[in-house]
């Protein structure tokens, strides 16, 4: 369903937060265990979302309500998300939730306070291209629903085979 109010846009960028923060009751085994053989773990997953959130806001949204040029730019996805992996490594999975709710937070807050006209404003990127944060947004929720869903494929084969043994 395709937002139709930025409120509504804003509202189911938001929406991810709960849904991670009832994935914190896990058992520690599964935040470490891969989604399916050769795949991430749910930590790196969620560290994964968090570090966009992060790159984003730093680099397009803080440049965007200080006034100054956007710095974000089309990045080596490979690189970025090999990143997001080793950085998995260095948190605990309290903190990696709290590091993307902080994030996410951020990023919604700051798109809330913002008449529709900021929010539909087009900037430039670091790559010369167009940036708006209602397309920004727009253009991650599938990002977001992509990753629930292996999330819950990942839980649903864990539930089965819990129920075999």
């Amino acid at each position: 369903m395709a937002a139709k109010t930025n409120m509504q846009l804003i509202q189911e960028y938001e929406a991810l937060i709960p849904y991670i923060e009832s994935l914190a009751k896990l058992e520690p085994g599964v935040w470490v265990t891969p989604l399916e053989p050769g795949k991430w773990s749910l930590k790196d997953l969620l560290c994964h979302l968090m570090l966009w959130d992060k790159y984003f806001y730093e680099a397009a949204f803080v440049s965007i309500r200080e006034g100054r040029p956007l710095t974000s730019q089309h990045l080596n996805f490979n690189e970025f998300n090999a990143n997001a992996v080793r950085y998995a490594e260095t948190v605990s999975v309290q903190e990696a939730i709290s590091q993307f709710i902080l994030y996410r937070r951020k990023i919604t807050s700051y798109a809330a306070s913002l008449s529709d006209e900021a929010l539909e404003q087009t900037y430039k990127d670091g790559d010369g291209k167009a940036f708006s944060i209602r397309k920004h947004l727009r253009g991650f929720l599938p990002h977001d629903k992509h990753h629930k869903k292996q999330i819950e494929r990942f839980l649903k084969t864990l539930q089965a085979v819990k129920a075999d043994s």
